[in-house]
């Protein structure tokens, strides 16, 4: 899952970035409200972590904004202001969650976790392709009901794939959901992966699942 975190504090968004990639997020940062609004404007996200005291433009405004452009990302808010007038506000505006600063990882993730199981189309954490299935809260894979060990762009990769099966998928697409950069055709970073990724999901009597399409990606496919 994508993951938008707008705050000015290079440490605190350092942290938060930090842990949930460890999470096996993939993360974008934006250190102000005007790039944290051109970024959710111009890109899909799965959720937003939005901080209120924002230069340029408060999290406020940015989350009016979104709104009012029909963008309904959800929006954890937080604030080293915990007022009830606050929470209020936010929770008005459309925020989903609300978390007041100092606050544990921990919390972070499970308000985060929480607001993405409300958004998911009939609350569902898993993702499923023929015998493959992919836990969105625990970040683990399956294959036969055996567990497969994945790094974290392995898993970002996967869940990609998996989110967008049977449609084919470019490499400039999935060089920049994954590895948030545009595309260099020189580089062979995702077929490296592939290759990684089909070793740990595919078996030798089953037919292929992730397709290779000439010239242009790749294609999850769902077993017949």
């Amino acid at each position: 899952m994508r993951i938008l975190v707008v705050e000015d504090e290079r440490k605190v968004a350092s942290f938060i970035k930090r842990g949930l990639e460890e999470e096996r997020y993939t993360v974008e940062t934006a250190p102000d409200g005007d790039e944290g609004l051109r970024l959710a404007q111009n890109n899909v996200f799965d959720a937003i972590v939005l901080d209120v005291m924002l230069p340029k433009l408060d999290g406020y405004s940015v989350l009016r904004q979104l709104r009012a452009a029909g963008n309904a990302t959800p929006v954890l808010m937080l604030t080293a202001r915990g007022t009830t007038e606050d929470r209020v506000q936010g929770l008005d505006l459309g925020a989903d969650d609300y978390l007041s600063k100092p606050f544990h990882f921990e919390e972070l993730a499970a308000r985060l976790r929480s607001i993405l199981r409300r958004s998911t189309p009939e609350k569902t954490t898993k993702l499923v392709c023929g015998e493959l299935t992919l836990d969105m809260v625990t970040h683990m894979a399956y294959r036969d009901g055996k567990e497969i060990e994945l790094t974290t762009k392995e898993y970002a990769l996967l869940e990609f794939l998996m989110r967008n099966k049977e449609r084919i998928l470019s490499r400039s697409m999935i060089t920049q959901h994954v590895w948030k950069h545009n595309f260099d055709p020189e580089s062979n970073i995702i077929d490296v992966y592939i290759k990684r990724l089909r070793q740990k999901i595919e078996r030798p009597d089953k037919p292929q699942m992730v397709q290779s399409i000439r010239g242009v990606g790749y294609r999850l496919k769902e077993e017949e």
